[in-house]
């Protein structure tokens, strides 16, 4: 788990490309007033420049500039990789249904129709930053809240007095799984388990609780202590009843699966089972994230030592 997000705050930047000087002035100065590093450019030839070096968090482009419209403009960005899915919102005097249409099927996220005032060009920027921010912070595989999200709960409950609760939750032989079936049921797997955790916080936790995917197979559960080992038991029980659904028949009969490894010598791997590790604010030594991640991984390698599904919970004060 990464340090929080707060610790490392910037403004937001937002390119102008305007090819008014005076509007470019002004917009700048409002955003500026409203938290926001500003860039301007005169035209799209300019815009296109400062991208190579530079990735704002939002651009704002008038529509009807000479040389290359704002249409043109935005087409050419997101034909950009590492800029495509930067929010656009586009400035016009125009309001006539086609030309809104030909501005966001080039691309644009949103439009300000001129004259507008310093409020709604900030509420719209701030909008955007904020959706696209959320969006980056969630798992593409799973939907779930990734690692910023993740920071960003467990530094809210270590800033409250309210009792909390951390699963840090894996699969066992996924790696083995993954090698033997593909990447594509391993994937499967991935959110077999995500769906399983969602159901027992759902079904054993509090309102407040929250279920988030840090990568790979690796996920996280913030409860309280009177939820944690509810939701850990409820969790292994439907993992170790589904799990057994992404087997091909023969390997259930079994009980193991073979494969080689990169010496060519084979190896037996058991049905895949889970590992929770659970610490809690009952150790009141623990102060920060990187503690928590720190002893939650200690609990849940000592529960990866141990045969098949199984929770362990701090109990050291």
């Amino acid at each position: 788990m990464s340090a929080t997000a707060s610790e490392n705050r910037r403004a937001h930047t937002v390119l102008i490309v305007d090819d008014d000087p005076d509007l470019r002035a002004l917009l700048a100065k409002s955003l500026e007033r409203g938290g926001f590093s500003a860039i301007g450019v005169p035209d799209g030839k300019s815009a296109l420049d400062t991208l190579e070096v530079t990735v704002p968090d939002l651009i704002v482009v008038d529509v009807m500039m000479p040389t290359m419209d704002g249409n043109e403009l935005t087409r050419r960005i997101r034909e950009m990789p590492s800029i495509s899915n930067v929010p656009i919102i586009m400035l016009t005097n125009l309001s006539d249904t086609d030309d809104l249409v030909r501005g966001l099927d080039a691309g644009a996220d949103d439009y300000l129709v001129k004259p507008f005032g310093p409020a709604e060009l900030l509420a719209r920027v701030r909008a955007k930053i904020r959706r696209v921010e959320g969006e980056a912070s969630l798992q593409p595989l799973t939907r779930l809240p990734g690692n910023i999200a993740i920071d960003r709960e467990l530094a809210k409950r270590l800033r409250t007095a309210t009792p909390w609760a951390v699963l840090y939750v894996d699969m066992d032989n996924f790696k083995a799984f993954n090698d033997v079936y593909g990447f594509v049921h391993g994937d499967e797997a991935i959110v077999l388990l995500a769906r399983i955790l969602q159901d027992a916080m759902r079904r054993k936790g509090g309102h407040d609780d929250f279920v988030g995917h840090i990568g790979g197979d690796d996920f996280i559960v913030v409860t309280t202590p009177a939820h944690a080992e509810a939701i850990a038991e409820e969790a292994i029980v439907n993992f170790d009843r589904d799990v057994r659904e992404l087997y091909a028949p023969d390997d259930i009969v079994r009980g193991t699966i073979a494969t080689k490894d990169r010496q060519g010598k084979g190896h037996t791997f058991p049905i895949m089972s889970i590992s929770i590790g659970i610490v809690t604010s009952e150790r009141p030594s623990i102060k920060t994230i990187a503690q928590i991640g720190e002893v939650a991984a200690e609990l849940k390698a000592f529960a990866k030592s141990k045969l098949g599904s199984v929770f362990v919970k701090d109990k050291r004060r």
